[in-house]
């Protein structure tokens, strides 16, 4: 067995619904792989785990196969239905579940899904048990009927369980209520949960793509499509507009004016905001090797520094964990404040930037207006195999190329994705034409090693 697990990438198992490893009999020895190891490593808990789901069509059956075969190894399944990824994690740690189980792909289209595995503290499962759910998925043989399961009758109390804990981190509602928002729901899990939180604490918000089919998930809306809800931001005058991705772990912001601020435009706020009262532990914020240069340039003078960790919010957990900080996140919209959570999300996210409007008096720009993000491109080139970068020399030839006429004042970072089959190319310096040529002189010479036919 590898050092590393091969089936779960840096966000689960993740494919093409329908087809392996997504296919019904793999998804059975699944459940019935992960109820085997929580038997094995949860002994002191419930033994029962909490089930959840986005919008997507398959993520029904997927999540009925999935409880077959958790039920056959002898672990109970507690069905939220509908719901966010981060509510799937505050059910586990609030509840005590022995772990929690999302089944979503995240910002992928609508015929790619996925299986998250949450341990009981909400986060993500370390390394050992994943390649401990591998080992014991060689030995699991599904049934000839794994595709047949029975139907999950889910729990409208776990959703409420959920909303009213997001209610009550939204502090006093009579601050929050004269803010105006425009919110896109992307057809995915916040639309079940975005519109309840708004009504409760009494914030006029404006809900777009929240009427999801199945097949409409993340489709030209959302936090990867992040237009609309920008525009509709300008035009009618919001304080601020926010876009999830299909489970909501993530989320983009518009200041009123229209103008998109990503992840690291709310590192910057933040940070700033919880120095200043003394509540930014180590005087640090964790951001990856995605996190743009200039949040690193424009935090120093206030005496905060960036750590970065490589690409996924699992390894900004850690390093946040290990470090002992409170603030991290990605420029992609997933950011952890730890002192409420141990998972990203969107909805705890954008309650965050609503309460520092509120408190602060000052609008999203004025709030951000002292990062000057470096020009930043990335590109995808799909592949047809992950060989290692190192091993293409006109690959290396072309990285090391840019590095040099860079110097300091850039930065070039080439990964792979964790999650399909390709090759990510950012470059980021001072110069828009230097980083659209270089980025352009590395996808080249990544497409003819190894790029896909």
């Amino acid at each position: 067995m590898a050092d590393k697990p091969q089936l779960f990438g840096t966000d689960g198992v993740r494919g093409v619904a329908g087809q392996p490893p997504l296919d019904p009999a793999t998804i059975w020895r699944l459940g019935f792989a992960i109820g085997s190891v929580l038997g094995r490593e949860s002994a002191r808990r419930s033994g029962s785990v909490v089930l959840g789901e986005d919008t997507r069509e398959s993520s029904a059956w997927i999540s009925r196969t999935l409880a077959s075969g958790l039920k056959a190894s002898g672990v109970e399944v507690t069905y939220a239905g509908v719901i966010t990824t981060p509510g799937v994690a505050f059910l586990a740690r609030h509840h005590g579940f022995a772990a929690g189980i999302m089944v979503s792909a995240s910002h992928n289209p609508y015929e790619d899904n996925g299986i998250k595995v949450l341990s009981s503290s909400g986060m993500k499962l370390p390394e050992s048990m994943e390649l401990a759910i591998e080992r014991s998925l060689e030995s699991a043989a599904a049934p000839a009927d794994a595709a047949r399961a029975h139907a999950l009758v889910p729990s409208s109390q776990l959703l409420d369980d959920y909303v009213d804990y997001l209610v009550g981190l939204g502090g006093e509602p009579a601050r929050l209520a004269r803010l105006k928002v425009m919110a896109d729901c992307a057809h995915g899990a916040a639309s079940r949960v975005a519109p309840q939180v708004f009504q409760r604490l009494g914030i006029a918000a404006h809900i777009l793509h929240a009427e999801p089919t199945g097949r409409n998930i993340n489709l030209e809306c959302g936090s990867l499509h992040p237009q609309k809800m920008s525009n509709g931001t300008k035009s009618s005058a919001a304080d601020l507009g926010v876009a999830f991705d299909g489970d909501a772990d993530r989320a983009l912001f518009a200041t009123r004016e229209g103008h998109i601020a990503d992840g690291d435009c709310v590192l910057y706020a933040c940070a700033r905001h919880f120095h200043e009262h003394g509540k930014l532990r180590g005087d640090h914020v964790v951001g990856t090797l995605m996190t743009n240069l200039g949040l690193e340039v424009a935090l120093k003078p206030f005496g905060i520094g960036l750590k970065r960790t490589a690409v996924g919010d699992k390894y900004v957990l850690e390093e946040m964990m290990r470090s002992g900080m409170n603030l991290g996140g990605e420029p992609s919209g997933h950011i952890i404040f730890s002192d409420v959570s141990l998972a990203g999300d969107g909805l705890i996210t954008m309650l965050q930037m609503l309460r520092l409007l509120a408190e602060k008096g000052q609008p999203l720009h004025v709030l951000i207006e002292g990062l000057r993000q470096f020009p930043q491109l990335i590109h995808n080139v799909r592949v047809r195999e992950k060989l290692p970068l190192d091993s293409l020399p006109s690959v290396v030839e072309a990285i090391d190329h840019s590095r040099a006429e860079f110097g300091d004042r850039g930065r070039v970072v080439v990964r792979y994705s964790g999650t399909e089959k390709l090759a990510r190319v950012m470059v980021e310096a001072e110069d828009a034409a230097a980083v659209e040529r270089h980025t352009r002189q590395i996808a080249e010479a990544i497409e003819k090693a190894i790029g896909a036919k």
